[in-house]
């Protein structure tokens, strides 16, 4: 008799225990009918894991890496597909393999903030990323000099994009509004548009590999700065024929977009069995500031970025899939430059200048700085150079105004002066000086102003002019001398026809002076 009630009891204990585990079997097996792909299903295993809230099950998830997920999630499809499914196509990877936080949020590419008119199927993109500055926002006067640049033949070919890097919805409007109200006919025309990408975009940045030996900061920056081109480059893809990446704190040469669409159109038209397609147009020296692609050949840039955003900064990233292109093993490295150089062509002169000095990395300082930007596109107008300062051998201050080298000289004395006298009196748009370099750059202007001559007397308007400092020989002062070395500034059509233009130094100095910028543009 106890024999048939034991066996009963064993059978039914094993029946109630294998309950939960037929229940998790039925819940976990996939359906027969059809099988997403996989960054689908593991989207959804993810929301019923996360579902249980408070479960020691999504407790644990959270807790692991992105990585640590995403293997996870592969096994346990790989498991379930192995077994049951009839799908025989081969999954390829995508964006979801090398950023899986991604699947975090099914809302995690779309943006966060767009405003657009909706252009599209132009000659060229100009992307411009741009996040909040602690110190100085150089955007507005970026766009505004882009903008003034180009005549309304060439902003009609034209589609200018700012990505707005920051999750902080109230600095996304902020600096929205700041561009809408001042370009308001230009956005409305549909030359700008302004995107932001959702938050949930970026990973959790203090989960980062420490790579390079930077610090955890640097890393930090230098990885979102990859994604934040990737994306913005993801965005632009179809709107035009070529896409040129841009900062926000350069200036550029007059007609600068019909420049660069002649240089692209003609080096496509050279193309054949010496001369093979070109990949990157450089019209700056500088990191990635004014390269330009085919807008066809973004994805491959948008994905190496999104594998190796942690490893490396984009400007170097870029080098390495140029080299990953065109290099061989087998070769040296003068062999390799010399396969680069075909498909990485430099414009002669740079069409983009960087003035920036405040870097969007904090501690940053920035000194970089263009030294074939300048005068050979757009000659200074005709003047009576002149200096005080005793200039070393041939490198007069003659020479260097119209671009033949650059100005050399002593030690500059306090009431030294750098003059220029335009042969008919001229309408200045902007001004740029640079000064020190990169193996002297203590050679600069310490303690120095930029002053302008009016045309006219200063009584006559006396109402505009009361708003600067004047001098007592009638000099307006307009600038002066950053602690780089650098000034630079934009004068309104207010101020009329200037007669002359000077450096003025108010203090002696210790260093020699080089002056290795001078670039002066005039209104049309």
């Amino acid at each position: 008799m106890l024999k048939p009630r034991l066996h009963n009891c064993l059978l039914l204990t094993s029946l109630v225990l294998s309950i939960p585990f037929v229940v998790l079997f039925i819940m976990m097996g996939p359906q027969l009918s059809t099988e997403p792909p996989l960054h689908i299903h593991a989207s959804s295993s993810l929301t019923f894991v996360s579902a249980a809230t408070g479960s020691p099950a999504a407790n644990l998830l959270k807790s692991l890496s992105p990585e640590a997920r995403q293997t996870l999630k592969n096994a346990s499809h790989a498991h379930s597909a192995q077994r049951y499914s009839t799908n025989t196509a081969v999954s390829l990877p995508t964006v979801y393999h090398f950023l899986p936080h991604l699947l975090d949020d099914s809302a995690s590419l779309r943006p966060a903030y767009l405003y657009s008119k909706g252009r599209a199927d132009v000659s060229i993109v100009l992307g411009i990323p741009t996040v909040k500055r602690e110190k100085q926002s150089y955007l507005l006067g970026t766009l505004q000099n882009l903008i003034e640049n180009m005549n309304e033949e060439e902003q009609n070919e034209t589609l200018i994009i700012v990505f707005i890097g920051e999750m902080d919805q109230s600095t996304i409007q902020f600096i929205t509004k700041q561009i809408v109200t001042t370009f308001e006919a230009y956005v409305d025309s549909g030359l700008i548009d302004v995107i932001a990408p959702a938050s949930s975009y970026y990973p959790d940045f203090n989960r980062l590999r420490i790579t390079l030996n930077d610090s955890l900061e640097r890393v930090k920056w230098r990885s979102k700065q990859n994604l934040d081109f990737a994306y913005l480059m993801a965005y632009a893809q179809s709107k035009g024929t070529f896409y040129v990446q841009l900062e926000d704190d350069i200036l550029t040469q007059r007609r600068f977009i019909t420049t660069m669409k002649k240089f692209a159109i003609t080096k496509s038209a050279l193309t054949n069995s010496y001369h093979p397609p070109w990949f990157i147009l450089d019209f700056c020296q500088l990191g990635f500031i004014g390269k330009m692609f085919k807008s066809t050949d973004l994805p491959y840039l948008i994905t190496f970025f999104h594998m190796f955003y942690n490893d490396k900064p984009v400007d170097w990233l870029l080098v390495s899939f140029i080299e990953s292109k065109v290099c061989t093993n087998d070769k040296d490295k003068k062999q390799c430059n010399q396969e680069k150089a075909k498909y990485w062509l430099h414009y002669r002169i740079s069409l983009f200048q960087h003035i920036g000095t405040s870097s969007s990395l904090k501690g940053k300082v920035q000194r970089l700085s263009d030294n074939d930007f300048g005068s050979l596109l757009s000659p200074n107008p005709p003047a009576t150079v002149m200096s005080t300062i005793i200039p070393y051998k041939d490198y007069s201050i003659e020479r260097a105004y119209y671009g033949e080298t650059y100005f050399w000289g002593q030690p500059p004395k306090s009431g030294d002066i750098v003059q220029f006298t335009f042969e008919k009196p001229i309408q200045i748009r902007r001004y740029f000086f640079r000064s020190g370099n990169l193996k002297n750059p203590l050679y600069r202007f310490y303690n120095t102003t930029v002053e302008v001559l009016p045309a006219v007397s200063l009584s006559k308007y006396a109402y505009f002019w009361s708003t600067y400092n004047s001098t007592t020989d009638g000099y307006l002062i307009v600038g002066v001398f950053n602690v780089y070395g650098m000034t630079h500034g934009v004068l309104g059509a207010l101020f009329g026809a200037i007669r002359g233009m000077r450096l003025y130094v108010h203090s002696d100095s210790e260093n020699w002076v080089i002056l290795n910028t001078i670039y002066i543009e005039t209104r049309i």
